[in-house]
């Protein structure tokens, strides 16, 4: 109120009466009684002891003058006279000045409209409480798909962006919850925040002075900054507080999770975490290993599958399993601390952290003369006007801490503008130019994508080798001799299959409420053929035996022909000799997939020049299987491919012909390219968060090493 009216001439009035009929006399009289010399009825002022007789069938407003202030009166009688308002109103104070009347009230509700509200409670700001949440979206912040224009019928993309509720303008509150307000913000507005902006909001409460009560400041504001400071350590504090879990990756929710533990202050925990270093920069690695071994200080135990070399020399027990994959591992090869590890012989991961296993890194191929894409104007999140250049038909790497516009950068500009620009078709709206694709026929995305969804979809389909494999069963003299054709030895089609599974080898159970469950079929226990079919044999094989082969059996037992023999040679360099080659594919991982993806486009003869993108695919691999995929890598810049790849893992940044490094932070802070070189220039950068961890990595992976003459830092192509 004091700011509202300062330097202002303004009356304070005690409301008696709002919008009633009658004559009202008792009630002036009553108030002249206890002190009051004036009242405003209906905006003009009287005398209280001889006030107009009034119409008792309209209706009117009468107010009690308590007091008249000039532009500057002193706060003590401010004071008192808003309490004697209080008083005589019943909790409620009009302050009439130039600019009008203004109603003041302490009870929750308008005194205006007389709309109430209700008591402040922790579920009032909830948004997925019916209380809290706004009742047009139910707490959503988005607009229902009952609401968004469908003109054509023919339905919304699952890619559309969704539309911000407009009776909460997305916050997801009711409007009872953005009443509600805290160093001038409601709830929702704080939450839009980025960590980063959060902690400064907090920091400001502490310092506005009486912005919250004092035992608030002391017991709750603390926590609150504790918990956005581990955010934030943990190269987090891009992120905004109402971000959707579901928009969080893999990494950045482990993170997330990981600060809630930290946070809850227990003892005696044992935790469990299955790659927490996944898609983190070695930057935020090593915040996110102190934050670990915060939680083993504590008293507790943290159990971790990882393969970044960096967190495996600081943990205090190791336990290496092996010596291989599939049915060559699952033994315990070697086991105590990092340093005893590294001495065991026979250990693979010993090797490696020795730097014995650690192959030399391949040739520079040279960035100079190189024909180049050049993206302009790209404009999409983080990204501000970037520009780009990308040398063609090189090993390209795209670095950067977390959330520096990578991804943003790669898989939804670049690869959106190239396939748009071979397509022939116009280019996104967030990018200028894009010039240089005359020497590329394709843009390919090697991702994490399931193969297939069904079990009818198998590494051996994928990579195209059952037909071949089926053609020989063909022509055996048993298949000759029945007539049957290299069709009756497919899983997919009637004849040669058990229909009771129809090929699957498996029986999909409807759970109400629960994903689908499998279960072996009876009928062939398995083997998704019939028994007829199964009684043809190819050097003693049946073609359900091919199928439970290991891909590295397979190999020796097909060597001799070539359009078998290739592909699965491909997988087993990529590290893939392991799976079955009848393995259904909803039972690979995501890296598992990804490297059956390329091992096809090493077999393939290729499709002309290609650009592939791929984003993170060392992820879950052991340092020999990192090797295995950058050798992958090379051969397709080696037959004239560019590959680009957005990647943490130093041994894959060290081998990329040139890289391309975002930031120089996350969030608004990135969105940059820092430094644009081959990996010596940019560990020689000293603006590159990367360069620091290039310099300072293990022997097997440093960079700091003498320079020829003339290998400085490049700049990074100026937008």
């Amino acid at each position: 109120m004091a700011a509202h009216h300062a330097k202002k001439i303004f009356t304070v009035l005690a409301p008696l009466v709002r919008k009633r009929k009658g004559l009202h006399t008792e009630l002036i009289t009553a108030a002249a009684k206890r002190g009051v010399d004036e009242v405003r009825i209906d905006g003009a002022y009287h005398p209280a002891a001889k006030p107009p007789k009034l119409d008792r069938y309209q209706v009117h407003d009468v107010e009690a003058v308590v007091a008249r202030f000039g532009r500057t009166p002193a706060p003590a009688p401010v004071a008192e006279a808003i309490a004697r308002a209080l008083e005589l109103g019943g909790g409620q104070v009009l302050v009439q000045s130039a600019e009008g009347d203004r109603y003041y009230s302490t009870l929750r509700a308008c005194p205006s409209c007389g709309t109430g509200l209700p008591v402040p409670d922790p579920r009032l700001f909830t948004f997925s409480q019916t209380f809290g949440g706004c009742p047009a979206c139910q707490g959503l912040g988005t607009e229902p798909l009952a609401a968004i224009d469908d003109d054509d019928d023919e339905g919304v993309a699952l890619e559309a962006p969704a539309t911000p509720c407009k009776a909460c303008n997305g916050s997801r509150l009711s409007a009872a919850a953005r009443a509600v307000k805290l160093g001038g913000e409601h709830i929702g507005q704080v939450a839009s925040r980025t960590v980063r902006d959060a902690r400064a909001f907090t920091a400001a409460l502490r310092t506005s002075g009486g912005a919250i009560p004092l035992e608030l400041e002391e017991s709750v504001l603390p926590e609150i900054e504790r918990r956005l400071a581990v955010l934030d350590d943990l190269g987090l504090g891009y992120l905004t507080l109402d971000r959707g879990a579901h928009t969080l990756s893999t990494g950045e929710a482990q993170r997330v999770r990981i600060v809630a533990q930290l946070a809850s202050n227990l003892r005696g925990v044992c935790y469990v975490l299955d790659e927490p270093t996944v898609g983190l920069h070695p930057r935020d690695a090593s915040a996110l290993t102190d934050a670990l071994i915060g939680l083993r200080d504590r008293g507790n135990t943290v159990v971790v599958v990882e393969h970044d070399e960096a967190v495996i020399r600081r943990a205090d027990h190791m336990i290496d399993l092996g010596p291989g994959a599939g049915t060559h591992g699952g033994h315990v090869v070697a086991q105590g601390t990092p340093a005893q590890v590294e001495k065991t012989e026979g250990s693979l991961t010993a090797q490696w952290l020795r730097g014995h296993a650690s192959p030399p890194p391949p040739p520079r191929r040279p960035l100079e003369g190189t024909a180049r894409l050049v993206l302009t104007g790209a404009r999409l999140h983080n990204l501000r006007n970037l520009r780009v250049e990308l040398p063609l038909g090189r090993l390209v790497c795209v670095t950067g801490v977390s959330g520096s516009g990578k991804s943003t950068l790669v898989r939804r500009v670049l690869y959106q503008a190239v396939k748009a620009k071979l397509g022939k078709k116009p280019l996104p709206s967030f990018v200028k130019t894009l010039e240089g694709t005359g020497p590329l026929d394709r843009a390919l995305q090697v991702d994490e994508t399931p193969i297939g969804r069904t079990p009818r979809s198998v590494p051996a389909t994928y990579v195209d080798i059952l037909t071949p494999i089926r053609n020989l069963f063909a022509e055996t003299p048993d298949a000759r001799a029945r007539g049957w054709k290299s069709n009756r030895f497919s899983f997919n089609v009637k004849g040669g299959r058990c229909e009771t599974c129809e090929g699957q080898g498996r029986l999909k159970i409807s759970m109400a409420l629960l994903p689908d469950v499998y279960i072996p079929c009876a009928t062939c226990n398995g083997r998704r053929y019939n028994t007829d079919t199964l009684a043809v044999t190819w050097k003693g094989q049946t073609i359900a035996d091919v199928l439970e082969m290991a891909i590295e059996d397979a190999a020796n037992v097909f060597s001799a022909f070539r359009p078998i023999a290739e592909p699965l040679r491909f997988m087993q360099d990529i590290g893939l000799g392991y799976l079955r080659l009848g393995q259904p594919s909803p039972t690979l991982s995501g890296g598992e997939a990804q490297r059956i993806k390329l091992a096809a486009e090493l077999a393939s003869s290729g499709a002309g020049r290609s650009l592939f993108v791929l984003d993170e695919p060392t992820t879950g691999l052991h340092m020999a299987d990192v090797a295995k995929m950058i050798a992958a890598l090379q051969k397709l810049v080696d037959r004239g491919d560019t590959v680009v790849v957005i990647e943490h893992n130093l041994d894959v940044i060290r081998a990329a012909d040139c890289l391309i490094d975002m930031g120089p932070e996350g969030g608004d802070a990135g969105g940059q390219v820092v430094a644009w070189g081959t990996p010596e220039e940019v560990a020689a950068h000293p603006a590159s968060r990367t360069a620091a961890f290039l310099n300072a990595a293990t022997p097997r992976q440093s960079l700091a090493k003498p320079r020829r003459k003339g290998t400085t830092a490049r700049p990074a192509p100026r937008g």
